[in-house]
């Protein structure tokens, strides 16, 4: 197995502790148009996911047809709570700082989220300019478009690269890229049967600590892919 070249960080949940405060949002305001959705069932089913194919998705199931300004409005209030009131997921900074291989962020967040999120914790310096949005560059997770762009950016090839992924969606566009993924349920949206999730997805391992990811990534190069 080749040597990591290259290590890929979802944004929301991995690096941010981010997704439960986006399900708190959307189970109040679709409370409002008629919708009861648990915010840790919401996070539990749709973390990792565009709000857009949330929607559809819940529209599918209940008929319900959501306005494209109900939509926006919910954009905008998770924009304004993740800019005041998210934190970095424990231990990110100092796992960032242990790490020497090259990195970016793949997320399905909009670019304009994420750095506002990543500066707000003061994490933007160590991923700028390479902080990708799945939005710009092609379809969104579990679509393997954003994986592939990052792996053509760096001139890597998708064995070489070190995922570390906390949704389904995420594993699942990762390793359709053929990259290398590290499961993590370490935010506060984990849920029973999460790391099970994510190993049944194709996660070659799963932490619930950053600070043993850098452990992992050493002995990826020594590990048969599973």
């Amino acid at each position: 197995m080749a040597k990591p070249q290259l290590i890929i960080f979802d944004c929301d949940g991995v690096l941010i502790d981010s997704e439960v405060i986006a399900a708190q949002v959307q189970s109040e305001m679709l409370r409002e148009e008629g919708i009861e959705l648990d915010a840790a069932e919401s996070a539990a089913r749709f973390a990792g996911l565009t709000w857009k194919t949330i929607l559809d998705r819940l529209s599918e199931e209940t008929g319900h047809r959501f306005s494209e300004t109900f939509m926006n409005r919910v954009d905008a209030e998770i924009d304004r709570r993740l800019g005041s009131e998210a934190e970095e997921i424990v231990g990110a900074r100092e796992m960032l700082e242990r790490l020497e291989l090259p990195r970016c962020i793949c997320s399905n967040s909009s670019a304009a989220r994420l750095e506002l999120e990543l500066d707000h914790v003061g994490l933007w310096d160590f991923f700028r300019p390479h902080v990708f949005s799945a939005g710009d560059v092609g379809r969104a997770k579990p679509a393997p478009d954003v994986f592939l762009h990052a792996l053509k950016v760096f001139e890597v090839a998708g064995p070489q690269s070190v995922v570390i992924e906390d949704s389904v969606h995420g594993v699942t566009g990762a390793k359709a890229a053929g990259c290398r993924v590290v499961g993590f349920t370490g935010a506060g949206h984990s849920y029973p049967g999460h790391a099970d999730a994510l190993t049944e997805a194709g996660a070659e391992t799963v932490i619930n600590r950053l600070a043993d990811f850098p452990a992992v990534v050493e002995v990826f190069a020594e590990w048969q892919d599973g």
